[in-house]
C-alpha cells in the first residue's frame, strides 16, 4: 500500500447515463437499479432540478446546500410519501420515521443507550458472535463461499446478542426470510407511492400491512422470550439500556409499543447496513491482494478475544480505514430523499414548496469536485495525517440532527469484525466475473459472488 504501489484496485460500477433520464427512464430506474438515474452531469455540478410528476425534483451537492437542508433548517424537510410508505411497515413508529416533537424525545431517550460509552459492553458480543461464525466458517468443505449470506447472519446473531442476549439460532432464519420476503416484493417504488398523499393508502399499502402485522408478531415474541428472564442489576444488552431509558426532560420512557418499534429499526438499520459494509469491505480486500496483507501487518500481532475487543479497538486503524473506504464507495444509504414542506433556498438553489430534495451520498462520494481518483479503492484517504476529507462530501450515516443515532457502534463493530476475519483468513475472490452495486433500498451486489477462505493458521483451505 505504499505510494509506488500502484495501479489502485478500481470496482466495476454501473454505467453513467451521458444525459438526464426521460421520466419513464428514470422510474424504471428507481425500480430496478437507482444507481442509473445519476447522470454524468450530477458527479461534476453543484445541483441539477428536473420536473418531476407535477413537481420539482432538485439534487444538491455544494456544501453549503447540503449544510441548508440536513442541518441548518432540516425542519423544513420532511421523509418523502415513498420512503414513508415503503419503510413503515419495518420500522413502525420508531426513531427513523418519526416526525417533530415525537422524534426529538425519542432521539433524546434512545441515544444515551448507544452512547459511545457503551461500545466496549457491546463490542464483547461482536466478538464473540464473530469467533462463533469464524469457527463455522473454518468447517466448511464447500467450493465457494457466499460471504454476502454469511455477513448477513453473523450480522443478525451480532444484533440478537447484542440487543436481546439471546440466540438467533430459533429465530434468525424467520427475520432473515422475512427481510428478503420484503425486499422482493414490497420495497420497489411504485408511482403511486410518490403520487398519493400521505394518507391515502395506495394498492401495495394494503399488503405492506399484512406484512407488517406478521413482521411485529414476530419481534414481539422474540422481545416476549427476552423479557421474561430474570431482571439484572447490570446492563447485558441494548434492550437493558433502552428499557431503562428516560428522557432527560421528562422521565418518561418507551411502552411496549414504542420499544418494540425502536428494537425494529434498530434491527433493520443497524444488522442490514453492517452485513453490506462488511461485504464491501471483504469484496475489495479480497479483489485487492496488497491492500489485504498491508491490512493483516496490523490486524495480525493483536489480541481482538472478547474480553479485550473493547480495548484493541482504538489499534485497529487501517482497519476502520478499509471499512470507512468501502462505506464511501459503496453507502449502503445511496440517496437521502426529503420532501420540502415550505419553500425555501439552498446555496442559491430555490427550493420550492413539495419539491423532492435529494441527497446522494452515492454521488458526493464519487463527485468529482471533491475526491482525487473517486472510482478508485484507497483507505489511506482516511488515516491519521491524511488531508481532511471535504466538507459535507462524506454521509455515510447522513449529517445534521438526524445523523443515525447507532454510528458510531455500527463503525466499531464493522472494524472489529473485518479484523477478525482477516486475521483468521486469506481471502479470496473465488471467480473472475465483475460484480456491479445495485441499488433498491440499499447498495447491495448484483448477485452475491464466491469467495474462498484459506486460514491464517496453516489449517485446510476453506473454499
Amino acid at each position: 500500500m505504499g505510494e509506488a504501489e500502484a495501479p489502485l484496485f478500481r470496482p466495476a460500477n454501473v454505467a453513467v447515463p451521458a444525459r438526464e433520464l426521460s421520466l419513464l427512464q428514470f422510474l424504471a430506474a428507481i425500480r430496478s437499479n437507482a444507481l442509473r438515474m445519476f447522470p454524468r452531469a450530477a458527479y461534476e455540478v453543484d445541483s441539477t432540478t428536473q420536473p418531476f410528476l407535477g413537481r420539482t425534483r432538485i439534487l444538491l451537492n455544494a456544501p453549503e446546500a447540503v449544510h441548508r437542508v440536513l442541518v441548518e433548517n432540516h425542519r423544513n424537510y420532511r421523509r418523502s410519501r415513498a420512503s414513508v410508505r415503503i419503510l413503515r411497515p419495518l420500522v413502525g413508529q420508531g426513531l427513523l420515521l418519526s416526525e417533530g416533537d415525537e422524534w426529538k424525545w425519542q432521539r433524546r431517550t434512545t441515544a444515551p443507550a448507544i452512547a459511545p460509552r457503551t461500545v466496549p459492553l457491546l463490542l464483547r458480543h461482536v466478538a464473540s458472535a464473530t469467533a462463533d461464525a469464524i469457527a463455522r466458517l473454518g468447517e466448511g468443505t464447500h467450493e465457494r463461499v457466499d460471504l454476502l449470506a454469511a455477513m448477513q447472519t453473523l450480522a443478525l446473531e451480532i444484533a440478537g446478542g447484542s440487543m436481546f442476549s439471546i440466540e438467533m439460532g430459533q429465530h434468525g432464519p424467520r427475520v432473515r426470510a422475512l427481510l428478503a420476503e420484503f425486499g422482493l416484493h414490497y420495497s420497489q417504488p411504485h408511482l403511486l407511492d410518490m403520487l398519493l398523499p400521505r394518507w391515502v393508502m395506495a394498492p401495495r399499502d394494503v399488503a405492506r400491512r399484512r406484512f407488517h402485522r406478521r413482521w411485529m408478531a414476530l419481534l414481539a415474541e422474540m422481545l416476549g422470550s427476552r423479557l421474561a428472564e430474570p431482571a439484572s442489576v447490570q446492563p447485558r444488552d441494548l434492550l437493558d439500556l433502552l428499557l431503562a431509558a428516560r428522557d432527560p426532560d421528562t422521565g418518561r420512557g418507551f411502552s411496549p409499543t414504542q420499544l418494540q418499534d425502536q428494537v425494529a429499526t434498530l434491527i433493520v438499520a443497524g444488522h442490514e447496513t453492517t452485513a453490506l459494509a462488511l461485504f464491501w469491505s471483504l469484496f475489495l480486500l479480497a479483489s485487492d491482494p496488497p491492500a489485504q496483507a498491508w491490512l493483516r501487518e496490523e490486524v495480525g500481532p493483536l489480541d481482538l478475544r472478547p474480553e479485550s475487543a473493547g480495548a484493541a479497538i482504538s489499534h485497529l486503524v487501517r482497519t476502520r480505514a478499509v471499512v470507512s473506504e468501502a462505506l464511501r464507495l459503496f453507502p449502503p444509504a445511496f440517496t437521502v430523499v426529503r420532501e420540502a414542506i415550505a419553500p425555501d433556498e439552498a446555496g442559491g438553489v430555490p427550493i420550492p414548496t413539495g419539491a423532492v430534495v435529494m441527497i446522494a451520498p452515492w454521488v458526493l462520494h464519487r463527485h468529482r469536485r471533491f475526491w482525487n481518483r473517486p472510482d478508485d479503492f484507497d483507505p489511506r484517504r482516511f488515516l491519521p495525517g491524511a488531508p481532511p476529507l471535504p466538507r459535507l462530501a462524506y454521509l455515510p450515516f447522513g449529517a445534521g440532527p438526524r445523523v443515525c443515532v447507532g454510528a458510531h457502534f455500527a463503525l466499531a463493530e464493522a472494524t472489529l469484525v473485518l479484523a477478525l476475519l482477516v486475521q483468521a483468513f486469506r481471502i479470496d475472490r473465488s471467480d473472475a466475473v465483475p460484480v456491479l452495486p445495485r441499488a433498491v433500498v440499499m447498495t447491495v451486489p448484483d448477485r452475491p459472488p464466491g469467495f474462498r477462505l484459506v486460514s491464517c493458521g496453516g489449517a485446510m483451505p476453506v473454499s
